[in-house]
């Protein structure tokens, strides 16, 4: 999955400024175009978790999650249950997904 996370230091959505959160909906955007395009995602999951009450491993720092989803694939727990399937290296696709969003012209992932 990816996530999307401003640089300030954040607990809350009340805390954040208008340019940031649309900045942050922009990036969700493009994110969710590149996934389908480079690993064909055929649905998502967003989501965040905010505070330690409701699951937050980093309560100062507002993020929100964005994991692609397929027809017939495993359920959400894989996220939250901290079960992990990586069918693929991490390095290879991190390296699709740079390519991809140059393909389609999105802004340029970092390294």
């Amino acid at each position: 999955h990816s996530m999307v996370a401003p640089y300030d230091h954040v607990e809350n959505l009340s805390d954040l400024d208008a340019p940031t959160m649309l900045e942050m909906m922009e990036m969700l955007r493009d994110l969710q175009t590149l996934l389908v395009h480079c690993v064909h995602a055929q649905g998502f999951n967003v989501g965040m978790n905010i505070g330690r009450a409701a699951g937050a491993g980093l309560p100062d720092h507002l993020h929100v999650h964005i994991v692609p989803r397929w027809s017939g694939d495993t359920n959400f727990i894989t996220v939250l249950g901290e079960a992990r399937v990586i069918p693929q290296i991490l390095q290879d696709l991190y390296a699709e997904l740079r390519r991809g969003s140059e393909q389609i012209d999105l802004p340029k992932l970092s390294t």
